[in-house]
């Protein structure tokens, strides 16, 4: 077969590729969105819509996907609360949801959110990602400081 023939492409192949709507995971399901039946947890990432900055990592299950679709608030599934976790709700810092992707295996979620309050960390800052490791030592640095005091927010140090 010579190189842009479809004399021999799978009809999938046939259908340029900006108007594909849904893909063909591996096991052979049309993917139309993250597979929990694979995994019952998926891990979310959070990054800002703005500013691209990755904010935390969460995990969803299909109720909260399904409620975040819903609210257009995420709502994420805490694993140490083992219940749904509406992010914010002691805080006040939530997050409006701007965009949702899922990779193309269909376990892993990337949402792009606005995040109001300023910090998706419940340390107090903008992001969970504020340590940086020196290769070279190992060494942990902190990167960024606190947005607030979570003593002050959630009432317990």
């Amino acid at each position: 077969m010579r190189v842009g023939s479809t004399d021999e492409m799978p009809n999938q192949a046939r259908i340029p590729y900006r108007m594909r709507r849904l893909s063909k995971a591996p096991h052979g399901r049309i993917m139309d969105g993250p597979d929990f039946e694979k995994s019952a947890l998926i891990p979310t990432i959070a990054q800002d819509a703005s500013s691209g900055k990755v904010l935390m990592l969460a995990y969803m299950n299909a109720e909260s996907y399904a409620e975040t679709l819903r609210t257009r608030r995420v709502c994420y599934y805490s694993r140490s609360r083992d219940k749904l976790w509406r992010k914010g709700e002691e805080s006040g810092n939530v997050q409006h949801l701007k965009h949702l992707y899922y990779d193309c295996d269909g376990d892993t979620l990337l949402v792009r959110v606005e995040q109001v309050g300023g910090a998706a960390c419940h340390e107090g800052y903008e992001s969970c990602f504020f340590r940086e490791v020196d290769p070279d030592t190992a060494a942990a640095h902190i990167i960024a400081e606190p947005v607030f005091d979570p003593a002050e927010v959630y009432g317990r140090s």
